[in-house]
C-alpha cells in the first residue's frame, strides 16, 4: 500500500495534479481506461515502417492513465482490506502509509488521503 501511495503522490506532483482537491480526484477517475493494443508495434522488423517518436502529450497521457489506474487499484485494495480486516485496521494501515509520506517530505494531501470521507464511503 505504501509503494502505491508513494507512486500516486509522485505522479500527482510530476503532473501538477492537486489530489487534495476532491473534484480533481474525480476528474482523474473519470479518465477512460485505454483500449488494449491488438498488435504490439514496438517490435522492430526490418521491413516495418518507422514509428514516430513519442510526444510529450503522449507521455503525459500515459502518466495520467497510470495515476488513474493506481488510484483505482488503491481503492480496490482498501475495499478488500476493509472486508477482510475491518475499517479500523484499514484506516490504521492507510494512515501509517500517509505518515510515512509526510516523513519523506510530501505535503499533506499529495496522495489524496485528505479527500477520504471514511464515515460516508460505501465499501460493499
Amino acid at each position: 500500500m505504501e509503494t502505491i501511495t508513494t507512486r500516486i503522490a509522485r505522479l500527482a506532483i510530476g503532473l501538477d495534479v492537486d489530489l487534495d482537491n476532491e473534484q480533481t480526484l474525480k476528474d482523474i477517475l473519470a479518465i477512460p481506461a485505454a483500449i488494449p493494443v491488438a498488435m504490439e508495434r514496438r517490435v522492430a522488423a526490418s521491413d516495418a515502417p518507422l514509428v514516430s517518436p513519442p510526444t510529450a502529450e503522449r507521455r503525459v497521457s500515459h502518466l495520467k492513465e497510470e495515476l488513474r489506474a493506481l488510484v483505482v487499484l488503491r481503492y480496490r485494495l482498501e475495499s478488500t482490506s476493509i472486508e477482510h480486516h475491518g475499517l479500523s485496521a484499514t484506516r490504521e494501515l492507510l494512515d501509517q502509509a500517509h505518515q510515512h509520506l509526510m516523513h519523506q517530505g510530501f505535503k499533506p494531501g499529495a496522495d489524496s488521503w485528505d479527500t477520504h470521507d471514511w464515515q460516508r464511503r460505501n465499501f460493499k
